[in-house]
């Protein structure tokens, strides 16, 4: 009689194969963090000018309320702005492929808007859009959905010439062609789009906060840099990437869920 397997006999070969991947990048962290730490000390520079990595997470734990008081609304930004250039890249790509006129008439205009300068761009929003979310979460949706644009694209323009040759021959629509072939096979690239924008997403926030904004990681940065406090200022910038690392990391959940038939060993390439 079989019995079968439990929890642990996979999870455990799971958890130490993400630590043998892991353990390179963890190793040459703790060192550039040690040789840091060391030459703070040796060199008797002031924390005014550059911190020691101790003191930026000890002052970092000691006011951890106030960065969680700022976080929120950075994070809000950052997934309402997400969640509108995902509907708007999805929606343009389909308009786009259904309609090659569109994709010639639309395509230049969205490659222009990238070459935007958000330094310049985000004060005239702000001055548009007032001091609120919308400002901010325009920004993000201006930094991020023209890599998910493209991924999409090029997802569609991937599917298999006979799967569709097939569907076609069966009489089948467009739209029913679109939904059981080309959007299947777009998939891959649209999450390698998905994880590229997520790492855009919270820094576009942030950059949109300096602009104007009441609170935020943005503005806790600010008020850090002009009171001479780096300690504080890198303690949010610590605060910002494990915010990314964990959208990331949910972007990787999703593809898993989303794309149960891709194999392990695949989706680690």
């Amino acid at each position: 009689m079989t019995t079968s397997p439990q929890p642990s006999d996979w999870r455990l070969p799971a958890l130490r194969a993400a630590l043998y991947r892991g353990m390179p990048a963890l190793l040459a962290g703790c060192a550039f963090l040690a040789a840091w730490e060391l030459y703070v000390d040796l060199s008797g520079i002031k924390p005014s000018i550059l911190p020691a990595p101790s003191r930026i997470l000890i002052q970092g734990w000691l006011n951890r309320e106030a960065l969680a008081a700022n976080t929120w609304p950075t994070l809000s930004a950052t997934l309402g702005g997400f969640a509108l250039s995902l509907a708007f890249a999805f929606v343009s790509s389909i308009l786009m492929d259904f309609v090659p006129f569109m994709r010639r008439a639309l395509l230049p205009i969205f490659i222009a808007s990238q070459t935007l300068p958000l330094v310049a761009i985000a004060p005239l929003v702000v001055l548009w859009f007032g001091f609120g979310l919308l400002p901010k979460i325009l920004l993000v949706a201006l930094v991020t959905f023209f890599p998910l644009l493209v991924a999409l694209l090029q997802g569609y323009e991937s599917t298999d010439r006979d799967i569709a040759e097939l569907l076609n021959s069966m009489k089948a629509s467009r739209w029913r062609i679109f939904r059981l072939a080309r959007l299947p096979s777009a998939l891959p690239y649209f999450f390698a789009g998905l994880r590229i924008s997520i790492t855009y997403a919270v820094v576009g926030a942030i950059f949109a906060e300096y602009a104007g904004a009441a609170s935020g990681l943005g503005i806790y940065i600010l008020n850090a840099k002009n009171n001479f406090r780096p300690d504080l200022v890198l303690a949010a910038v610590i605060v910002s990437a494990v915010l990314t690392l964990c959208l990331f990391g949910l972007t990787l959940m999703i593809q898993r869920l989303a794309m149960p038939w891709q194999p392990p060993r695949e989706r680690r390439r």
